[in-house]
């Protein structure tokens, strides 16, 4: 299974694990993981819009801690629930960079059955870490 929710870690928060075998597996997991607390079926959201994020940070665990939290902005500021289609990860000068088309719509209440309002990723027991089998993160949303 590519994310699991855990209701372990924090009981007012919603947390879960995600693991793939590449690191841009990794992120395209958590934000599915992401964005499916918020939206019942992200089947129904259509691609209707699409951005071009790049984000730099020093490490893959702050690099995943961006993204995530850049997604939860856009539905925010921009009422845009979004998923990744394409991502790349490779090294910079400051450490690492994602490169990320990003698609979906604008929020329709009609269409879209909301459920949890996501504020931000947490640094409560959040990591990233590379395992045998290639990547996990463990993520704490604030909700």
């Amino acid at each position: 299974m590519p994310f699991e929710y855990r209701g372990d870690i924090a009981h007012a928060d919603v947390a879960f694990d995600a693991s793939a075998s590449t690191l841009g597996e990794l992120f395209r997991e958590a934000a599915q993981a992401t964005m499916q607390v918020m939206v019942e079926n992200l089947a129904q959201v259509r691609p209707a819009q699409t951005l071009e994020l790049k984000l730099e940070q020093e490490n893959e665990e702050m690099l995943l801690f961006d993204f995530l939290n850049e997604l939860i902005f856009y539905k925010d500021a921009r009422r845009l629930i979004l998923l990744p289609t394409e991502i790349a990860i490779a090294p910079s000068d400051g450490g690492l960079t994602v490169r990320a088309t990003l698609a979906g719509e604008e929020i329709d209440p009609i269409r879209h059955e909301l459920m949890t309002d996501v504020k931000a990723v947490t640094m409560l027991r959040y990591k990233v870490e590379r395992v045998p089998q290639g990547w996990r993160a463990t993520v704490v949303l604030d909700v």
